[in-house]
């Protein structure tokens, strides 16, 4: 039929209709199934002398990334000889092809589409392959407005009309992959996923199109990388975030680079899953390649169960059409539909286990499905959160020694209390003593509240404990080491300055001890309620760093520990262990001033002293220590409840150990008990004992008066017969005429022996 026939076909302009020959024929002859009759009879063609020629520019890929002109060039050749040998498509023409191998490389490319341009015979229409190819030369061609025909590109971006307005194909674009990769997340319970690609315009355009409809269907991507040449870094960077199911959008020789880097970080087995694209060969990871450096099993191992999705370009349907391919469908914006076969590698050759129809949302499953686990993998590590709870048997250790504790504190409280008529009691200020073992019982108590924890008891009750802990050591440590600071405070005050203080010795009473143990507790009391009131302790939780099970178990296990915290809590323990810190500083102080006083008042003030270094000690060491072991919950309970353990031991021992071991040993509570029966009253006792003791003194002054009078008479008999032998002594006789030496020396003076006598009787 020539040009000028009755058909309306004749009246289509020639590059089109060469476009609809060379365009479809590849496809059905490049997918031939012996079952689907063949679309025409064959009419013997016109001879080649009366048949134009036409010429096509082809750019088949027979190496680089992507080697499909390897089975495209063969359709072609295959299609063109079908179609010029019939006389129903394109009778008074003759298609002839030109072509060169792109190598898939656009730079490749560029060279010889300006030598199909330049270079006789002119071409009416451009077929490249590769879709960074097919991106070159369209956009070149529309300036010679030259048709393109793709027979395998599948970049989203060539479906921009704008830019490329002469652009056709007949390979479904790239994103038709992705409802299929998303029908897969949901069917196996994947929300979160990983991508590695390479950064081509054609894989950057097909990822951001996955990113809009894994949105749409609940799912994140995590951890997006991309690479140009070395995938290394972003290998190490999914293996780094814990990626598990893991997209791959890159050509077949970056696809090497790849896997050889997933072997080397172990990023493969039955944890990973990795989607790629269906269209590398068969035996890809198998091939030969120097630019890596892992051995075949290497790779086979890497890529093993892995799941690839390949456009079908026959309809697997049963349905006939004109073309004999079956319903080809079209989307709005001109991108054909197909379905998409789903692959899974298994044991090194590739299996299908289903199909994919977008257009009905139809997932077709064999389930043929493999997974080296037996069941498809959690798209991310399972963290089971587990609480650090504190040791149970260091718990009820430091327990049972707080308890004995108590019990020594109500025994110290008791014995003061029944033996407080005894004089030697009174001495040593025993209110204030029984304050000290009330203080010493809270601390102790408070070590209970402080080893609880969500072992024991549920959340709602956490704040309760931590405010069990704060009021308990708060109050305990105010009365016992606060009535022991007073005591050492008041002897520093009375005692220390002989000549200011000697009417204070005489008018120190009692009531100014309770007011300045009332002064410390009050502070503390109106401090601990304020805190309560504005920023009240509350549970919180510290996090620590992932920990690997000992078990190979898809499992991290996240540990946590349970705190008692506020919002300002920096600043309260700043204002509390300031406060009380300058309170044992100073309780040392006057502990070491008050060393050598003695007094009656107050008689056991150096064993005061003795408490208060230990306990200032302890408590100077323990805070700082645990505050950096916070985060470790056996050590910071151990240093804190043994120090309150120790400090409490050593105030009760000291302060009332020697106390019964005297009145025991002594027998002093019998002598007391029957005075007081005598006299009526321990006041009129105390009175005759002073009286005593006035009297003994007073006779211990006259005997020394005695011998020293004694002395001075003796003495003033010496000096009397000294004087009366030198009145009866002759006068000294000058020197002789012939020079000689005196007689002898001057004798000294006799007030010299008097001087002698007093000078001895004063040191006597």
């Amino acid at each position: 039929m020539g040009p000028g026939g009755a058909s309306p076909r004749a009246r289509w302009p020639l590059p089109l209709l060469v476009a609809m020959a060379v365009g479809v024929a590849p496809a059905v002859w490049a997918s031939h199934s012996p079952h689907l009759p063949r679309p025409h009879p064959r009419v013997p063609p016109r001879p080649s002398a009366e048949r134009r020629a036409v010429y096509i520019g082809a750019l088949f890929p027979m190496s680089g990334g992507w080697p499909g002109g390897q089975a495209c060039q063969p359709a072609v050749e295959m299609a063109l000889e079908d179609v010029n040998s019939r006389r129903d498509i394109l009778p008074d023409y003759e298609l002839k092809l030109i072509h060169h191998d792109s190598q898939c490389d656009p730079g490749q490319a560029t060279k010889y589409l300006y030598e199909l341009l330049y270079n006789d015979p002119i071409k009416i229409i451009l077929m490249p392959g590769c879709s960074s190819v097919s991106t070159l030369v369209a956009e070149a061609a529309r300036m010679w407005n030259l048709i393109v025909l793709s027979y395998g590109s599948s970049s989203p971006a060539l479906s921009n009309r704008q830019r490329f307005p002469t652009f056709f194909r007949t390979h479904p674009s790239a994103t038709l992959h992705n409802p299929t990769r998303v029908k897969l997340f949901e069917k196996w319970g994947w929300k979160k996923i990983a991508t590695i690609q390479q950064t081509t315009e054609v894989f950057t355009s097909t990822l951001d199109d996955l990113e809009e409809r894994v949105k749409e269907a609940g799912i994140e991507i995590t951890f997006r990388q991309s690479f140009f040449s070395d995938p290394a870094v972003p290998v190490k960077n999914l293996k780094r975030q814990d990626a598990r199911i893991i997209v791959g959008l890159f050509y077949e020789t970056e696809a090497r680079k790849v896997f050889c880097e997933v072997y080397k970080e172990r990023l493969f087995g039955k944890k990973y899953v990795w989607f790629l694209i269906g269209w590398y060969a068969d035996n890809w990871f198998k091939t030969y390649d120097p630019s890596i450096n892992c051995t075949v099993d290497e790779m086979t191992e890497a890529v093993e169960g892995h799941i690839t999705t390949e456009i079908v370009m026959l309809n697997p349907a049963n349905t006939r059409s004109i073309s004999n391919m079956g319903h080809v469908v079209f989307d709005a914006s001109g991108s054909r539909m197909a379905w998409t076969l789903i692959e899974q590698l298994q044991g090194g050759s590739y299996k299908k286990i289903g199909y994919y129809d977008s257009t009905k949302d139809d997932l077709s499953w064999s389930k043929t499905d493999k997974w080296i686990g037996g069941s498809p993998p959690a798209d991310q590590t399972l963290v089971i959160k587990t609480f650090r709870f504190l040791s149970q048997k260091l718990f009820i250790s430091v327990s049972v020694l707080s308890s004995l504790g108590i019990v020594l504190a109500v025994v110290c409280l008791s014995f003061n209390i029944y033996n407080s008529h005894v004089r030697y009691i009174q001495n040593s200020q025993p209110t204030l003593n029984n304050l000290t073992a009330v203080g010493c019982s809270l601390a102790l108590a408070a070590v209970f509240p402080l080893g609880l924890d969500g072992y024991h008891i549920g959340r709602n009750q956490f704040p309760f404990v931590c405010q069990a802990r704060l009021w308990l050591l708060g109050l305990g440590f105010s009365l016992g080491y606060g009535s022991m600071f007073t005591k050492i405070w008041w002897v520093h005050t009375v005692f220390t300055k002989k000549e200011e203080k000697k009417e204070w010795r005489k008018t120190l009473e009692p009531w100014k001890l309770y007011a300045t143990v009332g002064l410390l507790v009050g502070t503390d009391l109106l401090t601990l309620a304020v805190w309560q009131i504005v920023d009240p302790l509350h549970r919180t939780i510290e996090t620590f760093a992932k920990e690997e099970p000992k078990e190979d178990i898809d499992v991290s296990i996240l540990p946590q520990l349970e705190h008692c915290s506020s919002r300002k809590m920096n600043t309260w323990l700043g204002i509390f262990y300031g406060y009380k810190g300058l309170l044992l500083l100073l309780g040392i102080f006057l502990a070491y001033e008050t060393k050598s006083v003695s007094t009656e008042k107050i008689n056991d003030h150096r064993a005061v002293g003795m408490a208060i270094y230990n306990v200032a000690v302890l408590c100077l060491i323990t805070a700082p220590v645990t505050m950096i072991l916070s985060s470790q919950q056996d050590a910071a309970f151990a240093f804190a409840s043994l120090a309150i353990v120790f400090s409490s031991y050593i105030t009760l021992v000291v302060l009332f150990v020697p106390k019964m071991r005297r009145l025991i040993t002594r027998g002093e509570w019998q002598s007391e008990a029957q005075d007081t029966m005598k006299t009526g009253s321990s006041t009129n006792n105390h009175e005759e004992e002073k009286s005593r003791l006035l009297e003994k003194e007073n006779r211990e002054l006259e005997k020394i008066i005695a011998e020293k009078e004694e002395r001075v008479s003796e003495l003033r008999r010496q000096l009397q017969s000294r004087q009366q032998l030198r009145a009866r002594r002759p006068p000294p006789t000058p020197p002789g005429p012939s020079g000689g030496l005196p007689r002898g020396p001057p004798e000294l003076p006799d007030r010299l022996s008097c001087d002698g006598s007093r000078v001895h009787l004063l040191y006597k």
